[in-house]
């Protein structure tokens, strides 16, 4: 059973998230959402541990459709950093500002970009084009995530500067508007750099928080020295061009790992 300590880890974490924010925020909201995100990612890695070869694709859709439909459009809430930056100038923890502590902040220390991998509704999109696997060396361009995180945070403060009329419906929109361009420029990227991650690579602004916080991550890809042939499949295969082989959190591209197990369901010796 101990193989099976993983998703019930994740599970216990996401539970007491629910039954603390509920019962703080006296909301039975909060019960619902983060046991619901706790049950797809434990629901996932069990099907991980089972073997099922869509394992991570079925978590994808359960939270990223969620979290993009249910309440970005449904309940008009906008979960981009927009979203964060909105919440955190007007003081109140709600929504956005939850969702970033938990996922995105504080909770990288325990399962690092586990949020990439799994609950982004747009690497969800950008997953499905044809190249999963790098064609090239990753590109030295990862400065400009300081630019996108930048203009996010002049955007919303130039809002409230400008004491901006009607600003949830502006946010609103920013949602919808801010996910298409988003898409367009992943699938652009993707097709230009024959790689489906350069969004994540290079552009995403949310990375600025996520990479800082994953290095101290609990959950992390190890290798078992005494079984690896150094046979390269493991950085090969990888999306994010991790080096899995070094132990260190010092690896190349450590920071980068979404935890999705590519390398770990090709390795042939099982040293990973």
């Amino acid at each position: 059973m101990r193989k099976y300590a993983v998703p019930s880890i994740m599970l216990i974490v996401f539970e007491t998230v629910a039954v603390v924010l509920w019962q703080t925020k006296d909301n039975l909201f909060y019960l619902f959402n983060f046991s619901y995100i706790g049950i797809s990612i434990s629901l996932g890695t069990f099907l991980f541990i089972r073997k099922y070869q869509y394992a991570r694709r079925i978590v994808q859709l359960l939270v990223g459709l969620y979290m993009m439909i249910y309440l970005g459009l449904i309940r008009c809430e906008n979960m981009q950093i927009e979203g964060f930056w909105y919440y955190l100038f007007t003081g109140v923890f709600e929504a956005a500002t939850i969702h970033y502590a938990v996922a995105k902040i504080f909770g990288p220390l325990i399962f690092g970009r586990g949020w990439c991998g799994y609950a982004c509704w747009t690497a969800m999109v950008l997953d499905f084009l044809p190249y999963k696997v790098p064609q090239h060396p990753r590109k030295k361009l990862g400065w400009i995530r300081y630019i996108t995180f930048s203009a996010s945070l002049v955007f919303v403060g130039a809002l409230f500067l400008a004491s901006a009329g009607n600003i949830e419906k502006i946010m609103f929109w920013a949602f919808v508007i801010g996910n298409l361009l988003y898409y367009a420029v992943g699938i652009m990227l993707a097709y230009a750099f024959k790689d489906n991650r350069a969004f994540c690579k290079y552009i995403c602004p949310i990375t600025v928080f996520l990479k800082p916080m994953s290095y101290f991550s609990l959950f992390r890809i190890k290798c078992d020295k005494d079984k690896c042939i150094s046979c390269g499949k493991c950085r090969k295969i990888c999306p994010m061009n991790v080096d899995v082989t070094d132990n260190s959190r010092k690896r190349e591209n450590g920071t980068e790992c979404i935890l999705c197990m590519e390398c770990v369901k090709h390795c042939p010796k099982d040293a990973l």
